[in-house]
């Protein structure tokens, strides 16, 4: 028998047990939920030479975990080093081991940890605390200024520095007030237990304000004490999430009883939510908010929104000095260097304004095009592109990682194998990289190709961070609704990366994420016959609907790809809404989007345009600000 022919038999029986192996680790993987070990423990001897058999080892120690000796765990680790598995079982061992205080083997096993939660974070704060680590103390208060609820590792730390007094009752009227601000009356209630019983808030009141915050401030307000300010501005907060001119006048009937801080406190959330609703009083707003001898700082939010409101009302000086108090790391921020440029210019400093646009102009973003456009330069990408060799390919598809997360794909278990993807390459060099995001694109994972090419710093490949495929399905839809090639492929990208039968959390289904009903509805207006829902996520039948909706949006708002965009993810209505009295600068209206998700969508669709329409060799091709163009104002 030939050496060849005995390589091709052992390479077909390798395949063969891989293949054959799938089941099981499905089989594997349900009993393991279920607790089911004795079942585990079977599918484990039958996985022994599946790639996935470190699942299933990972399952079967699980399991029994909490009476595990240290030698077989730590065997465990030692055979599986490095990898995603290991990782998640030592995150395991640690809980058990800081609920348990095994502080000599959990301080070993800890510095090996990579993906570090809170709860384990706040039992390294634990033995630290209790080995006597002072430096511990500025890491636990870090963790304390959050309106979420936190774990119960971190309520011990937070116990522990109340006592001595490292964390005060300032800071825990602070976090109360986060808590407010994010809705999270349960945390605020939880945390009242560190204030003095007589400073405490009134929970009855705090209950009345939960269950009618309008009704609350109909009655007479009398402010006594701290507690009663906080359960009043708390109260005026909610009644500000849904209505400006309510909270404002019930406000102006109470300010008197309020010291300055409180009153620079209720007017930067005032002004806050006046931006998000676009309303040109925002702007003396946030003055009244930042002006005086006591002022409560603005978040970094609020700032944000601070510059948004000087931007839309043009208001360039008021831009400047806003992003000049914006903290260091939020100023290097692209979209706000890009501002702070423009700013710049206006105020003829020319040469400031060129140095902050050629550095950003390198970069490969949105506000990266809009500085190269304002430099006077086109869109370009590098010349040097790199190209994988094959070779590089066929190596990449043996890394134990890759293939892994291509077996868990295979098995459409696609979070974990996200999580195993995102884990093998994070280490990866640009050709690394590069050669995965090949492999991604030949199995037919699109939006891994995309996420993966995208991590490169100095080589890059712009076909793959740009992916096209169905071009032949899309080219058909678009002939018929006279569409933009590189525009729609923009959105695709943005909505679903390509991946043709992904479901949102909101219901949305598809290359071109279509809600059920618009689905329905298109459908309806095309006139198919015996349409259901389930038929959404065929290819041709999604870009039929999606490009025909798509044109409808256009048709309703100017041909404005800007605007078609926000209407899109958000609904012609609100698109509409977002317009001024004026004609506004489409990067400006982009930019005064109030829903982050929109706005950033926007953002991301027209710069992936401008890089198809550049793949694709589009003549004429318009520029992004050509795109974004100027919106008209509201009817």
């Amino acid at each position: 028998m030939s050496k060849i022919f005995i390589g091709v038999l052992l390479a077909f029986w390798s395949q063969l047990l891989v293949a054959g192996g799938d089941e099981d680790y499905l089989e594997i993987r349900e009993a393991f939920r279920a607790g089911n070990a004795a079942r585990v423990a079977e599918y484990a001897e039958r996985m022994k030479y599946h790639v996935l058999s470190p699942y299933a080892e990972y399952f079967r120690l699980r399991l029994s975990l909490v009476t595990a000796e240290t030698g077989a765990v730590r065997a465990f680790l030692a055979r599986h080093d490095g990898s995603f598995v290991a990782d998640r079982l030592r995150a395991d061992w640690l809980q058990i081991l800081g609920k348990r205080q095994q502080w000599a083997t959990f301080a070993e096993e800890y510095p090996k940890l990579v993906n570090r939660e809170e709860s384990l974070q706040c039992y390294a704060l634990q033995h630290r605390l209790a080995t006597g680590d002072k430096t511990a103390n500025g890491e636990v208060r870090s963790l304390w200024f959050t309106g979420r609820d936190m774990p119960a590792s971190c309520v011990t730390v937070f116990d522990s520095l109340v006592r001595i007094g490292a964390i005060s009752v300032e800071d825990v009227w602070t976090r109360i007030r986060l808590a407010f601000e994010a809705g999270n009356t349960g945390v605020a209630r939880n945390i009242n237990k560190y204030l003095p019983r007589h400073q405490a808030l009134d929970l009855q009141k705090l209950n009345a304000v939960i269950k009618d915050a309008r009704r609350f401030l109909d009655r007479p307000v009398s402010v006594q004490s701290r507690a009663d300010r906080e359960i009043v501005l708390f109260a005026l907060l909610r009644l500000l999430r849904s209505e400006t001119n309510q909270a404002l006048a019930r406000w102006h009937k109470i300010r008197g009883q309020f010291p300055e801080a409180d009153r620079s406190y209720f007017a930067g959330n005032l002004a806050y939510w006046a931006a998000i609703r676009q309303d040109s009083r925002a702007m003396n707003w946030f003055m009244d908010a930042t002006t005086g001898r006591h002022v409560y700082p603005l978040s970094e939010t609020k700032q944000a929104w601070k510059a948004r409101i000087a931007l839309r009302e043009g208001n360039w000086k008021m831009l400047l000095d806003t992003l000049g108090q914006m903290p260091a790391a939020m100023q290097q921020e692209d979209v706000w260097r890009y501002w702070r440029a423009r700013a710049l210019k206006v105020s003829r400093k020319n040469s400031e304004a060129n140095t902050l646009l050629v550095s950003l102009s390198r970069e490969h973003s949105f506000y990266g095009q809009m500085a190269r456009e304002e430099l006077g330069e086109m869109l370009s990408v590098p010349a040097d592109e790199y190209q994988v060799r094959p070779e590089e390919i066929r190596l990449m598809e043996q890394n134990p990682g890759i293939r892994r997360a291509l077996a868990l794909y295979r098995l459409d278990q696609r979070i974990e194998a996200n999580r195993e993807w995102i884990w093998t390459i994070q280490h990866f060099s640009d050709e690394q990289l590069l050669a995965a995001a090949r492999v991604a694109q030949r199995h037919g994972i699109y939006d891994r190709a995309i996420n993966t090419a995208i991590k490169t710093v100095a080589r890059h490949d712009f076909s793959l961070r740009y992916l096209a495929p169905y071009r032949e399905q899309v080219h058909t839809v678009l002939q018929q609704h006279q569409l933009d090639e590189a525009f729609v492929y923009g959105l695709i990208r943005q909505e679903s990366r390509f991946i043709s039968d992904i479901k949102s959390s909101a219901g949305a289904t598809g290359l071109m994420q279509l809600m059920p009903a618009t689905a329905k509805w298109v459908a309806g207006k095309l006139g198919l016959q015996d349409f259901h829902t389930s038929l959404v996520t065929d290819i041709n039948t999604n870009l039929q609907l999606g490009a025909y909706y798509l044109k409808h949006v256009l048709g309703q708002l100017d041909d404005q790809p800007l605007l078609a965009a926000a209407a899109y993810n958000a609904g012609p209505g609100r698109a509409r809404q977002w317009r001024d009295i004026r004609p506004l600068e489409g990067a400006i209206y982009a930019e005064t989007i109030p829903f982050n998700e929109t706005r950033d969508y926007v953002k991301v669709v027209l710069s992936n345009s401008m890089y198809y329409a550049n793949n694709f060799g589009h003549p004429n091709k318009p520029t992004l600000k050509q795109r974004l163009g100027t919106v008209a104002p509201k009817r």
